[in-house]
């Protein structure tokens, strides 16, 4: 049974064009180079109000160097910064993805974000990616006088696998008590490697964009086995934490019916449990990266909400940022 007409109607468009891909072993390297065909570069608007470099950070203990995309805003101020962690069910994407978004966040946010480019399943097995993320905090850290950034006030910022790494890395910065994380914004994130192994039966979660099929793909990938075996570590699925007190203040939002809808509510109850502050928004009518449909309200709501969670954590007043950017 179809769950179309529950669908936000706003939100019909993006079911007719992202049509769930069919992905195999064989067939991922077509998807990835499908993916890369609709990044959409920053508005030459946006790019006259931020600085775009790409950076190399220096792996360590002889991983390879880990690429990211670096924004700052065009003025002498310093600022808080954005980990970003970008999508593709843990097999695809790239920083490009989430471009426009990222220059627009570090523009009128007034932060610098900073998108990592982690290596990808099957090639890297976990912990490879989440790794690669931990290197890039790292870097922010270590680097923050030269960047400009204030290490008190760093945040990470992911959506579905990118959400689903954010969570694992801040669970990896506080077991590790090396490096701060002010507040973990996951936009759908992936979680649990046990979501939508048979038997379902009905649900009214996933059948649009990411799907059981394609999750119990992903998770394969990352496990270089079958999910929902065990010993799983929680840096690879963060749902397979069993103490989550001390983890940062936090920020979920997820589609009502999105395939990882229950492992977010699920999540977000186990954080309330352990006293974390935590804050859960669920979109009624929304499907997994319903925010691509820019315009629609449910994105312009949720676009406000998370925002306004990182302005909160940084303690950022928008005026100020603006003024700021006047007397540059």
């Amino acid at each position: 049974m179809t769950t179309r007409h529950l669908v936000d109607p706003q939100l019909l468009p993006l079911l007719d064009y992202a049509v769930p891909l069919a992905i195999t072993a064989e067939t991922l390297g077509a998807a990835r180079e499908a993916i890369a065909a609709m990044f959409v570069p920053p508005s030459a608007e946006v790019l006259e109000r931020v600085t775009r470099e790409e950076v190399l950070i220096p792996g360590w203990g002889g991983a390879p160097d880990v690429r990211a995309l670096f924004y700052s805003p065009r003025y002498e101020r310093v600022c808080p910064a954005v980990l970003h962690i970008h999508g593709g069910g843990m097999i695809m994407g790239a920083p490009e993805m989430n471009e426009q978004r990222n220059a627009t966040l570090a523009s009128e946010l007034g932060v610098v974000v900073c998108s990592v480019n982690y290596r990808l399943a099957p090639e890297t097995a976990a912990p490879g990616g989440v790794e690669d993320c931990y290197t890039a905090l790292a870097w922010l850290h270590s680097n923050a006088v030269s960047l400009g950034i204030d290490p008190h006030r760093i945040a990470v910022l992911g959506e579905s696998a990118g959400g689903g790494l954010a969570a694992a890395l801040a669970l990896l910065a506080r077991d590790r008590k090396e490096f701060g994380i002010c507040l973990q914004v996951l936009i759908y994130p992936m979680l649990d490697d046990r979501t939508g192994l048979p038997p379902r039966g009905e649900s009214t979660f996933g059948e649009f964009i990411w799907t059981p099929e394609l999750n119990i793909f992903g998770w394969s990938a990352l496990l270089g086995e079958y999910p929902g075996g065990s010993g799983v570590s929680a840096y690879a699925a963060p749902a397979r934490a069993t103490e989550l007190a001390g983890l940062p203040a936090t920020y979920i939002a997820v589609g009502a019916l999105d395939l990882f809808c229950g492992e977010c509510i699920a999540f977000a109850d186990k954080l309330v449990s352990a006293r974390v502050q935590t804050e859960l928004h669920l979109y009624p009518g929304a499907v997994h990266g319903f925010d691509l449909i820019a315009d629609a309200d449910v994105s312009k709501a949720f676009t406000l909400s998370y925002r306004a969670a990182l302005a909160k954590s940084f303690d950022i007043i928008v005026s100020d940022v603006r003024l700021a950017d006047a007397d540059s």
